[in-house]
């Protein structure tokens, strides 16, 4: 992609998932990564298998003063590597816990949304804050689960709706010099998914998908570097689905159809 060789970029949740494929693709790009987990044994795995990568920070997103703290630690890694300008932030760290809404724990209701839509405040602001004068991108990971309603996730839901509005707030307010763009993938086999999902259920979900499988996170983060990209200058404020089109019509609307695409 035209642009992003030499560019300083932070990937949170990028460790693992969409985020570690989306750190690959950067660095495969040029770019110098500094990514941002939760785990430190992920860190430290991600700081052995990812060559190139800066740096692998462990922190709490939900926590203001650790994402500032991770934050100046990527400053001081960019302007030691040449400089200091953060261009491009992914916004991706989430989680998800499948349960019926009845059944939500006060506990894990704020615990998602505060990853989910607090973290991404969080972030976002430092990353705004260290571009207002310069430019840059902000990138968010949503869901089209903050698009349309899907059973047993009502916190994750709710918490990447909010995700979809912040984008678009910051994109008003940040413009011309920040764009901020927001990417809303389908199913993606993630080891998150892997970890919700029976293998029953995943192939029960993929004969819903219009294109009948999940997507790899290589096909998310092709993505964010093209939105991050010079050819990508004239988009922000935009949510983009990357779903197999399964908002097209609903994963309900595929119920009707068999396999080979017969009506019934």
């Amino acid at each position: 992609m035209r642009g992003l060789e030499g560019k300083n970029v932070i990937v949170t949740g990028g460790t693992s998932g969409i985020g570690e494929a989306t750190v690959r693709r950067f660095l495969d790009e040029g770019a110098r990564v500094v990514a941002f987990g939760h785990r430190a044994d992920e860190c430290a795995a991600a700081r052995r298998a990812l060559t190139g990568l800066l740096a692998a920070i462990p922190l709490d997103v939900a926590d203001p003063q650790q994402v500032a703290d991770a934050f100046a630690r990527a400053d001081e890694l960019f302007a030691a590597a040449g400089d200091p300008q953060l261009h491009v932030l992914i916004n991706n760290a989430g989680i998800s816990i499948r349960h019926p809404f009845l059944e939500i724990e006060p506990a894990d209701w704020e615990r998602v949304i505060a990853v989910n839509l607090n973290g991404m405040f969080f972030c976002a602001q430092q990353a705004g804050r260290r571009m207002a004068e310069r430019g840059g991108a902000i990138l968010m990971t949503a869901s089209t689960n903050g698009i349309v309603g899907h059973p047993y996730y009502a916190d994750y839901n709710a918490s990447k709706a909010g995700v979809i509005l912040l984008t678009r707030s910051m994109a008003l307010e940040l413009a011309p010099q920040v764009r901020v763009n927001c990417v809303a993938p389908g199913y993606v086999m993630t080891p998150m998914q892997r970890a919700e999902y029976t293998p029953e259920m995943l192939q029960a979900t993929n004969r819903k998908i219009p294109l009948g499988r999940h997507a790899l996170p290589e096909e998310i983060a092709a993505l964010f570097a093209f939105l991050a990209s010079d050819d990508a200058g004239y988009i922000t404020g935009a949510v983009i689905p990357i779903d197999a089109g399964e908002t097209a019509g609903g994963l309900a609307s595929r119920d009707w159809i068999l396999p080979s695409g017969t009506p019934q």
